[in-house]
C-alpha cells in the first residue's frame, strides 16, 4: 500500500469513528478501518480490565471463525497467558520504550526471537490463520487495550512495515476512542442529575414520548408513578440546605432501590423535591407495589416526613392515552392528591370509579387544575 493510500485509510478509520454514535459503533469502526487499511481478513478490538487480570474482547469483525461472535457477551483471555502484555506494556514501555505493535505468525517466532505469545500463534492455528499484527493502544498516557488484526493461511505475511502503521492507526483507534467517551460523558451528564445521580427531567420525557409511542404502536404497559418528598422546605428552613439536599440523596437511592423491583424502569428526578419512576412492560399492580414500596420506605428515613406517590398507568380505566403529557397530568393528579391527603399509600389514577377525581382534575384546564388543586391542599392543610 502506498503512502497515499495508507493515508487515506488513516482518514477513513478517524471519520468512520467520528461518525459513531456509541461505544459500540466506535469499536465496529475501528476494528473495520483497521482491518481494511491493513489488509486483513478479520480483527478485533480489546480492552484490558486490570481489575479482573484480563484481556477483553469488544468486537470482532470480518471473517469470524467458529464462536467467534461480532459483540461477544464474554470472550476474554487472562492476562498471565498473554506474557506481551506484561513485558510490553510495563516492562518495555515504563523504561521508555514505545508501545509499538509487533508480528505473531502461525509458524512461531523466527529464530533467535523470543515468542511473545505462544497462546497467540496456537489461536492462529486453530483459526486457520496465518499471521497476524498486534498494537497496543495506549489512552490517557496508560495501556487501555489492543487492535488485533489477522490474515488467512497463503496470504502474505505481515512485515515491519505493516507492524509500524499498525502503531499509527492504534493512535488514531485511541483518539477516536477518547471522543467517543467525552461525548457520551456530555450526553450522561445532559441526561443526569448532578444532585442524586439519577435521571433527570430531560432524560424521562424522551424516554415517556417513546413509550407513549410503543403503547399506541403495540399496546406496550406504561406506567408512571410521580413522587413528592413531604417536609423538604422544613428541613431546608430549620437544618439548612445541606441536609436538605442529603435528604433528597438519599430518598433518591430509595426510589432507585424499589425500581429495581420494576425491569428497566427509570428513576429519576425531575427538580426541586419531584422525583418519578417510568415504567414500561410490568403489569399496574406490579407498579403500584413498587410504588407503595417507596411510601414505606420513605417514611423510615430519619429526616423528611415521608413522601407522596401518584401513579397513572395505560392499563388502568384512565381513557385513552394518546399523548406523553396525558399520562404526566394523570400520574401529578394523583401525587396531588396524595399529597393533599397526607396518604400513606400511593394515589392510583382511575380507580375510583368512572367519577374518579383524579382523572376529571387531570382532565381540566390547567387554570382550573390548579384551583382544584389548592382546593384538596386547603381543605386538608395541617392546623
Amino acid at each position: 500500500m502506498g503512502e497515499e493510500s495508507r493515508l487515506a485509510a488513516v482518514v477513513a478509520l478517524a471519520q468512520g469513528m467520528a461518525a459513531a454514535h456509541s461505544s459500540r459503533e466506535a469499536w465496529r469502526a475501528a476494528a473495520g478501518g483497521a482491518r481494511r487499511a491493513l489488509g486483513g481478513s478479520f480483527a478485533a478490538l480489546s480492552v484490558w480490565e486490570r481489575e479482573l487480570g484480563r484481556l477483553r474482547v469488544l468486537v470482532n469483525v470480518g471473517e469470524l471463525a467458529e464462536g467467534e461472535e461480532e459483540f461477544p457477551e464474554d470472550e476474554s483471555y487472562p492476562v498471565h497467558q498473554f506474557a506481551e502484555i506484561t513485558e510490553f506494556l510495563h516492562e518495555r514501555w515504563a523504561g521508555g520504550g514505545e508501545p509499538d505493535a509487533w508480528v505473531e505468525t502461525a509458524q512461531g517466532p523466527e529464530e533467535g526471537r523470543a515468542g511473545y505469545c505462544h497462546q497467540r500463534v496456537a489461536a492462529l492455528r486453530r483459526r486457520g490463520r496465518g499471521c497476524c499484527v498486534v498494537a497496543p493502544i495506549v489512552l490517557h498516557g496508560r495501556a487501555w487495550g489492543e487492535l488485533y488484526v489477522a490474515r488467512p493461511v497463503g496470504e502474505p505475511v505481515f512485515g515491519p512495515a505493516d507492524a509500524d502503521f499498525a502503531t499509527v492507526l492504534a493512535a488514531v483507534v485511541a483518539a477516536g476512542i477518547a471522543q467517543t467517551e467525552r461525548l457520551e460523558e456530555a450526553r450522561r451528564l445532559a441526561f443526569t442529575d448532578s444532585l442524586t445521580g439519577l435521571a433527570n427531567r430531560r432524560a424521562v420525557d424522551a424516554r415517556l414520548d417513546e413509550a407513549v409511542e410503543l403503547h399506541r404502536r403495540d399496546g406496550a404497559v406504561v406506567s408512571l408513578v410521580v413522587c413528592d418528598v413531604n417536609g423538604l422546605k422544613r428541613v431546608n428552613d430549620t437544618l439548612g440546605h445541606s441536609v436538605g439536599d442529603r435528604l433528597l440523596e438519599r430518598f433518591g437511592t430509595v426510589l432507585s432501590l424499589c425500581g429495581a423491583m420494576l425491569p428497566g424502569a427509570l428513576a429519576a428526578r425531575l427538580g426541586g423535591d419531584e422525583f418519578c419512576l417510568l415504567a414500561v412492560g410490568p403489569s399496574a399492580d406490579e407498579v403500584v407495589k413498587a410504588a407503595d414500596e417507596v411510601c414505606r420506605r420513605a417514611v423510615e428515613l430519619d429526616i423528611g416526613d415521608g413522601v407522596a406517590c401518584g401513579v397513572a398507568s395505560t392499563q388502568d380505566p384512565i381513557g385513552p392515552v394518546r399523548s406523553a403529557r396525558r399520562l404526566f397530568r394523570l400520574a401529578d393528579a394523583a401525587q396531588y392528591r396524595a399529597k393533599a391527603e397526607r396518604a400513606a399509600h400511593p394515589v392510583v389514577a382511575g380507580r375510583e370509579g368512572p367519577d374518579d377525581p383524579v382523572v376529571r382534575l387531570a382532565g381540566e384546564p390547567s387554570r382550573e387544575a390548579d384551583g382544584e388543586r389548592r382546593r384538596f391542599r386547603g381543605r386538608h392543610a395541617p392546623g
